[in-house]
């Protein structure tokens, strides 16, 4: 795999001189490249307990992006995945432990515990005050005697560099990072493996799994475990955190392993409210990227039994701009709609045979879902085929509240309902499509007739037209031929009409537009593809 990187044995030097650059004077670093990478604040004071934590790279922002006031005051960092040495950890020691003394934290790996704790022996044998932490939050594996540090790891950061922050002695702030950590409960799942930055990508989720309990190194985790959908995945975590976490109201932190969108991890902030854990969840920190493991394509969630004092610290203003905050957690009410946009809903009336219709076209336009995503990824952004059976589903979804026994009524009703819940212009052309269509029906004209002038709005509104390589390419031609040639006619002019559009040079209107005739050339419009399979499957039924 590609990546944005130079030579492999300078990836760690590079990035800290990135970030480091980008501070605004409020971080710098300890001479040493490449062998001592340790990042520290321009305003430490040494009246206050300084706060040191690290290990391997590949978890930014952790843990040189939460280096600032109110958090951790240096950040030692050693190769992808690898602690860093004892001479880099005691050189960060060495260069902020002032009178008040010094707190490392440490996630709970061997080379950390060892790397660290040698560099704590060493320190105080120049006479040093320095206490040593170890954060073991990860509850894949409960029987192992040895729980990983992972996420839950900056629940100790906050906490203990609020205290540190307001002058805190050291025994106070190991003290309280302590309690934080017994306190502090984590797992994580993810669709896919981590990167390495100069390695090959190891492949050992299967297609349709997921990993549940899996390390932030790229570890395996407890178990695979199919995968459907983001509801189920964060119901599993969710079980798994439910059998370690006591009574009370908890924080959580929702931390983006990497690869997962901002889209996604919003979603699986929602299903971690909706989740068995929910209601005993007050506030959230995240969703965010905080502790990643590189680029790999999943989530944790971390949870605290908070104190009030907790809770304060964790609010407390912190300088990292990594730091997302915490904020309440749970639903919101939303507001009424303004006035007009409100929907005026028709009498729902009963039709077997309307009802059967529009079943049967939604289920063509859902059946249809992938092949025309397919199509259209070749030249668009891949989703015409989720749009439109999205739409279908929600159409069915409202069929019991359609006026099914008034044509004129249904057809502005359908373009109501797709107004609401279709996405995109295709939505907003549809809704103009079946408005416009009622109203020619209320004026009198036959279902085909009250069709076309639809489609004649639509055209008038939206700017495309015949040859423009769109659904009208489709559309048009079988409406023209509907009232006389029926279903049958009407499914041949649209197929004709779609694939015409494979052999057009350029689409003048849509999305495809910006494309240029090469990416083009071939490939047959996927709306006008939608229109002929409809008529196609319904002349076949």
């Amino acid at each position: 795999m590609t990546q944005f990187i130079n030579r492999r044995e300078d990836i760690v030097a590079e990035a800290i001189c990135g970030l480091v650059a980008g501070s605004g004077g409020l971080l710098t670093r300890l001479d040493g490249l490449p062998h001592i990478r340790v990042v520290l604040r321009t305003d430490r004071e040494p009246a206050k307990v300084a706060l040191v934590s690290g290990g391997g790279a590949g978890h930014e922002p952790s843990h040189a992006g939460f280096v600032g006031r109110g958090m951790l005051t240096a950040a030692v960092c050693g190769d992808v995945f690898a602690s860093p040495s004892v001479d880099a950890v005691l050189a960060g020691i060495l260069a902020v432990t002032g009178p008040a003394g010094c707190l490392l934290i440490v996630k709970n790996y061997t080379g950390d515990r060892l790397n660290f704790g040698l560099a704590a022996e060493r320190a105080r044998a120049f006479g040093l005050k320095v206490s040593m932490v170890v954060v073991g939050d990860d509850v894949a594996l409960p029987d192992t005697p040895q729980a990983r540090g992972v996420a839950g790891t900056l629940f100790v950061h906050k906490i203990a560099g609020a205290l540190a922050e307001n002058g805190a002695d050291l025994a106070t702030v190991t003290e309280a990072a302590e309690r934080v950590i017994r306190a502090t409960r984590s797992i994580g799942m993810s669709l896919d493996t981590c990167t390495v930055p100069g390695a090959p990508k190891e492949d050992r989720i299967p297609p349709g799994q997921a990993e549940l309990g899996l390390g932030i190194h790229g570890e395996a985790g407890v178990e695979q475990v199919g995968y459907t959908d983001a509801r189920g995945a964060m119901a599993m975590v969710a079980e798994k955190l439910s059998a370690a976490m006591g009574p009370g109201p908890h924080v959580a932190l929702l931390n983006n392993l990497g690869g997962a969108s901002v889209l996604e991890m919003q979603v699986l902030a929602h299903e971690l409210g909706q989740s068995s854990i929910g209601a005993g969840i007050s506030h959230l920190i995240g969703p965010g990227a905080l502790m990643t493991s590189l680029d790999m394509r999943g989530f944790s969630v971390s949870v605290l039994a908070a104190t009030g004092a907790d809770l304060a610290a964790l609010e407390a203003p912190a300088a990292p701009s990594a730091w997302p905050g915490v904020r309440a957690f749970g639903a919101v009410a939303p507001l009424d709609l303004p006035d007009g946009l409100k929907p005026i809903k028709p009498l729902p009336s009963a039709h077997p045979q309307t009802r059967a219709f529009l079943t049967r076209c939604c289920d063509i336009l859902i059946a249809a879902e992938a092949d025309l995503n397919l199509l259209d990824a070749k030249a668009g952004d891949g989703d015409t085929g989720s749009t439109l059976a999205g739409a279908a589903r929600a159409l069915i979804g409202a069929m019991d509240a359609l006026p099914l026994a008034d044509h004129t009524q249904l057809f502005r009703a359908i373009g109501l309902e797709l107004s609401q819940t279709m996405g995109g212009s295709s939505g907003v052309l549809l809704a103009i499509f079946f408005a416009a269509a009622g109203d020619a029906a209320s004026s009198g004209a036959s279902t085909p007739e009250a069709l076309k002038a639809g489609l004649a709005r639509m055209q008038q509104i939206g700017g495309a037209g015949l040859g423009d390589r769109t659904m009208i390419d489709a559309l048009h031609p079988a409406l023209e031929v509907l009232a006389e040639g029926g279903l049958p006619a009407a499914a041949r002019a649209a197929r004709m009409g779609a694939d015409r559009t494979a052999s057009m040079a350029r689409a003048k209107a849509g999305r495809a537009a910006y494309l240029n005739e090469g990416q083009l050339r071939g490939q047959i419009d996927p709306g006008a593809e939608a229109v002929a399979r409809l008529f196609e499957h319904l002349v076949q039924d």
